[in-house]
């Protein structure tokens, strides 16, 4: 496939899934897998569960960092920045035309239904993305312990969630050396 091609490509596939996703990165996830994993083969189960991890780690959306990443292993550092447009550009659009509309309609009953509707939905798809985002990351006992400990962290502690993310990669890391030890 020529270079042109694959932005081509590139550029639709992440505008679809900037267009037909709602809730944010978590919701994302699914389509995701479908589209880039099972469709595309861009990127593996294991690479796009590290992304979304890396994606959750640096400033920025999840996305559009998700994005990024599978852009810039597609094709390049151009890659990089057509996934990365792609996947805003229909967002950007329709809330231009939406923002007018939704400050004047906000305080009709239906409009506020209508939102409560859609809250419960994304909450749904958060939901099923983070099952899946445990399915990947909890690949063993050791990888349990992580997990148990930073949720009991995360629901006991008023700390900054950094602090839990660099707890997890030093016990990743030292796991993993452990291992190669032995």
């Amino acid at each position: 496939m020529s270079k042109i091609k694959l932005l081509a490509d590139l550029f639709i596939t992440f505008a679809k899934i900037g267009s037909v996703t709602f809730g944010g990165g978590y919701a994302m996830l699914m389509i995701l897998l479908a589209e880039i994993v099972n469709k595309k083969h861009w990127a593996t189960e294991a690479e796009l569960t590290d992304y979304y991890a890396i994606g959750q780690c640096t400033p920025g959306i999840i996305a559009v960092n998700v994005a990024t990443f599978i852009g810039r292993k597609t094709a390049g550092k151009i890659g990089g920045v057509v996934a990365t447009l792609a996947v805003v550009f229909p967002s950007l659009i329709i809330i231009s035309l939406l923002a007018g509309v939704i400050q004047i309609y906000s305080s009709l009953e239906w409009v506020k239904n209508a939102f409560a509707g859609i809250r419960v939905c994304v909450s749904i798809l958060i939901f099923n993305a983070v099952l899946k985002l445990f399915k990947n990351a909890v690949i063993d006992y050791k990888t349990l312990i992580i997990y148990i400990l930073i949720l009991a962290g995360a629901v006991f502690l008023d700390v900054s969630p950094i602090i839990f993310i660099v707890i997890a990669a030093i016990a990743g890391i030292i796991l993993k050396l452990k291992a190669g030890a032995n």
